[in-house]
C-alpha cells in the first residue's frame, strides 16, 4: 500500500512510486480507493502549480481517494504503456486499472470535479465551518456541536474547528471541556491564531471564576477608587461577559494610575485580551491605540 506521511501541518504528502512498486503503490490500493497518479518532471513549470491543488482536494476526500506521483524522467515506462505524451497529467486507478483522467495544471474547481465523479461529494473545510457558522447564529448549538465533532475527528487536522469546538464548552462554562479540546491537537497546530486566541480566552474565563458580581466590584471602586485590585477583577468579570470596551477601560485606568502595579500585571493582562480577542477586534484596536499613548506620550 501507498505508504503516505503526514507533514507538519497535518496535510496527507503522495510518495514518488516506480515501475518495482507500481503494483503495491498503485494497482493494489486501487481495489479498495481511487488512486491518482501524477504523472510529472522536475523541469515542469506547470507540474509545480498543480502539487500543492491536487494534494489539496485529495486531502478534501477524508481518504477515499489517495496520491501518488510519477517521475516521468527517471521512470518512463509506465507513462508510455498510457501514452501520456504531455505533463502535468494525472491517471485515475479503481479496480486495478486506469479509469479517468486529466492533463494540465486545471484550475482547483475543475480537479474537484473531477475527483467527485468517482468518490462522490467533497466538502470543503472552509464551506464546513460556514455551515458550523450558521448553525450558531441560527441557535443550533447541538448541530453546531455535532459537525464540529466531525471535523475534529477528521485528517487533516482543522485547527479553526477545533477552536471553534472548545469556543462552544467555553460559552457553556465547560472550562475543562474547552482544554481537553485544544490538548488533542498537535503541537504543530497549537500556533493557528484561532487556536492561540481561544487558549486565552479560556485563561480569561478561568481568571474571572470566584471574582463576584460586577455591580459588586464597581462598588468597591467607588468606595476606594484606589483600590486597584478590584480594577483589575472587574476587567475580569466585564471580559467574561463579552463587555470587552469597559474591561479594556478598566485595565487602562490601572495603567494610568500605577503602571508598574502588580509587575506591569494590568499591560501584560490586557495583552492576552488582545490575542483571545484577535487583532482587528474593534475593542482590541482601539484599545491598543489608547495603550500607546498612555505608554509612549
Amino acid at each position: 500500500m501507498a505508504d503516505m506521511t503526514n507533514t507538519a501541518a497535518g496535510a496527507a504528502k503522495p510518495i514518488e512510486t516506480t515501475v518495482e512498486r507500481f503494483r503495491s503503490d498503485v494497482l493494489e490500493p486501487s481495489l479498495q480507493k481511487v488512486v491518482l497518479v501524477d504523472f510529472w518532471a522536475p523541469w515542469c513549470g506547470p507540474c509545480k502549480q498543480l502539487t500543492p491543488v491536487i494534494e489539496r482536494v485529495v486531502a478534501a476526500t477524508g481518504g477515499k481517494a489517495i496520491l501518488v506521483k510519477m517521475n516521468i524522467d527517471t521512470e518512463p515506462e509506465i507513462a508510455g504503456q498510457l501514452g501520456i505524451k504531455s505533463i502535468p497529467a494525472v491517471v485515475a486507478f479503481q479496480r486495478g486499472r486506469p479509469v479517468d483522467g486529466f492533463v494540465g495544471a486545471l484550475p482547483e474547481s475543475q480537479i474537484k470535479g473531477f475527483l467527485e465523479r468517482l468518490v462522490g461529494p467533497i466538502e470543503d473545510a472552509a464551506d464546513a465551518m460556514e455551515a458550523v457558522q450558521a448553525m450558531i447564529d441560527a441557535g443550533d448549538i447541538p448541530g453546531a456541536h455535532a459537525l464540529l465533532s466531525e471535523l475534529t475527528a477528521e485528517e487533516p487536522v482543522n485547527p479553526k474547528a477545533f477552536a471553534m469546538l472548545a469556543r462552544l464548552y467555553l460559552a457553556a462554562e465547560q472550562l475543562d471541556s474547552a482544554r481537553a479540546v485544544l490538548d488533542r491537537l498537535p503541537e504543530s497546530a497549537r500556533k493557528d491564531a484561532d487556536v492561540v486566541a481561544t487558549a486565552a480566552a479560556i485563561e480569561n474565563a478561568a481568571a474571572a471564576q470566584d471574582l463576584g458580581e460586577i455591580e459588586d466590584l464597581k462598588t468597591r471602586i467607588n468606595f476606594d477608587p484606589n483600590d486597584l485590585q478590584a480594577y483589575f477583577d472587574l476587567a475580569l468579570a466585564l471580559n467574561a461577559k463579552e463587555r470587552r470596551e469597559e474591561a479594556a477601560d478598566a485595565l487602562l485606568e490601572i495603567i494610568r494610575r500605577d503602571r508598574s502595579w502588580n509587575d506591569d500585571g494590568a499591560r501584560k493582562q490586557l495583552v492576552q485580551f488582545f490575542e483571545a480577542w484577535g487583532p482587528m477586534d474593534k475593542a482590541a484596536v482601539a484599545a491598543r491605540r489608547r495603550l500607546s499613548t498612555l505608554l509612549f506620550s
